[in-house]
């Protein structure tokens, strides 16, 4: 029996949200899909295996044949066939004029860009790219307070400037969504001297922010927009999901191949479309970020999964669709459970698209907090969830779930219920909750030093409530709502400290310090 089939008792049980066949995106529509039937790095790595080669190159364990047994049994013997450096038969990542250069054509014309990069070191040096691509030291750049760190590391890497942009904020979720073109406005008459627009779209939670209306404001001040799309490579590859950020506009895209299709971990893309970003010093960028020692696996893997995508993408995802609706539904029946869908769009401004394939799930109302949920449905039921907040579980659904597991999910949810349902939660922890959803976010601190120039500066450790007006040495993000309280070179203020020790004392996780305690931080060494 096909797991991903979907019996027909669950047709009724839930409901699909239609939309026209007119979204498919137009470089589909016209996608040459005899070529993308070749996956050109796959079948040379396949071709080399099966020749008879006395190997005298890295790496050490010559295809397999130093691996210890029992991991070459667990593993089996092809992948450490396959697990080959730069030989001439399969071409050489960062000078390639072979298979790898195809199988990279390949990809960009599957998501309508007019050149993609493999990436072997994950989106994590692919967002650094996005900033160093549009930034020299001391330029300024535009980016989401609730960035990812890579896009902090970014900054310190080229030695930009970053000027931020308050996310929305959802209070009835506890999570923050994108940028609004509200938001991107006010900032670019704040700093028009800005280089570059970075967004994220969509977020953990599978909201989309308008990228086309985003797209259009920063090219209308001669802005690149910059696009970390880790969550959304299968964009654009079914009409009931947003719409990529290639296709709204975006100049520079990266994506997890490996996070929601089937790349393998830490196989990632990065796509540019459109003049107003150099591919030569993206090229450049890429050759000092990246291991000079790719992973061909991972390449290949990433080979495989565009051809997927390219061939059979719609009909995969529309499954991964179906069980993500039919999952939503029914925990939508469970008491005390929340788990919100796409009739939330345009319910705040910063939630203008949604990922269906994405599960919120709110457990307060069951006097839980998410991290608890997570743990409980992962102890009691082995289901693994794919991260948690104070409020909230998030799960993905992907072309590789199957009807088994949705079946899991529900009844670990339904079982958390009923245990869960009849007990009143402590006065404590519903003070804990309360207190936390009423405390205002503090104004952004000061910045007196770029994050470059904090990050390489003299550090010390100072007790955490002795930390006003000391300059900030490392990232502090509560959750929730997960938006960096204070990041390298800015001022630690007396209203920062009190938030982050209200989050704490309320049971919301600090992550970021390396001293999560908040006993101390780290802060640049004062000068005499």
């Amino acid at each position: 029996m096909d797991n991903h089939k979907m019996p027909t008792w669950c047709v009724e049980e839930w409901s699909v949200v239609l939309s026209d066949l007119s979204k498919i995106s137009r470089h589909l529509r016209s996608l040459d899909r005899k070529a993308q039937e070749r996956a050109p790095l796959f079948e040379a790595i396949r071709h080399y295996c099966s020749l008879d080669k006395a190997p005298f190159h890295t790496p050490g364990h010559k295809q397999g044949r130093g691996i210890p047994a029992d991991l070459r049994t667990f593993l089996g013997e092809n992948v450490f066939r396959a697990d080959l450096t730069e030989l001439p038969e399969v071409d050489n990542l960062h000078d390639p004029d072979g298979v790898i250069r195809e199988a990279q054509e390949l990809a960009a014309a599957a998501y309508g860009a007019d050149r993609s990069w493999f990436l072997v070191n994950g989106s994590t040096c692919g967002v650094e790219t996005l900033v160093m691509a549009v930034c020299d030291p001391g330029d300024k750049i535009l980016l989401p307070r609730n960035c990812h760190k890579s896009a902090i590391a970014g900054v310190i890497l080229s030695g930009a400037v970053p000027a931020y942009i308050e996310p929305d904020f959802d209070p009835e979720l506890g999570i923050a969504h994108g940028i609004t073109p509200a938001g991107l406005e006010g900032a670019l008459a704040e700093h028009p001297d800005a280089k570059g627009v970075l967004v994220v779209s969509p977020t953990y939670y599978g909201v989309c922010c308008d990228v086309q209306a985003l797209a259009s404001i920063a090219h209308a001040h001669g802005l690149p927009l910059l696009v970390d799309e880790a969550h959304g490579p299968h964009f654009g590859f079914h009409p009931q999901l947003p719409i990529s950020a290639l296709e709204a506009g975006a100049d520079l895209v990266v994506q997890s191949t490996h996070k929601v299709i089937s790349g393998m971990t830490q196989a990632s893309m990065l796509h540019l479309k459109g003049s107003r970003i150099d591919p030569n010093r993206v090229r450049n960028i890429l050759q000092l970020l990246q291991s000079t020692s790719p992973s061909y696996v991972l390449m290949m893997s990433l080979d495989v999964a565009r051809r997927q995508m390219a061939l059979e993408g719609e009909a995969l995802l529309g499954q991964a669709l179906a069980l993500a609706d039919q999952a939503r539904a029914r925990l939508n029946r469970i008491p005390g459970l929340r788990c919100f869908g796409p009739e939330r769009i345009g319910s705040t401004p910063g939630f203008f698209d949604f990922d269906r394939t994405r599960l919120t799930v709110t457990v307060t109302e069951l006097g839980l907090f998410g991290f608890d949920a997570h743990d409980w449905v992962n102890d009691h039921f082995h289901v693994q969830p794919e991260m948690s907040t104070l409020h909230n579980v998030v799960f993905i659904v992907s072309i590789g779930n199957t009807q088994r597991d949705i079946d899991r999910l529900v009844e670990s949810f339904a079982a958390l219920s009923q245990h869960f349902q009849g007990s009143r939660p402590s006065r404590a922890a519903m003070e804990k909750m309360q207190r936390l959803a009423q405390l205002p976010r503090p104004c952004l601190p000061p910045q007196r030093l770029s994050p470059r120039e904090a990050f390489f500066a003299p550090i010390q450790r100072v007790p955490f409530q002795e930390a006003v007006g000391h300059i900030c040495a490392e990232i502090i993000s509560p959750y929730p709502p997960g938006i960096p309280i204070l990041v390298p070179g800015e001022e630690v203020t007396q209203e920062a400290v009190n938030y982050l020790l209200l989050v704490h004392e309320a049971g919301g996780f600090i992550n970021g310090p390396e001293d999560v305690r908040l006993q101390t931080l780290k802060v640049v060494k004062a000068t005499a």
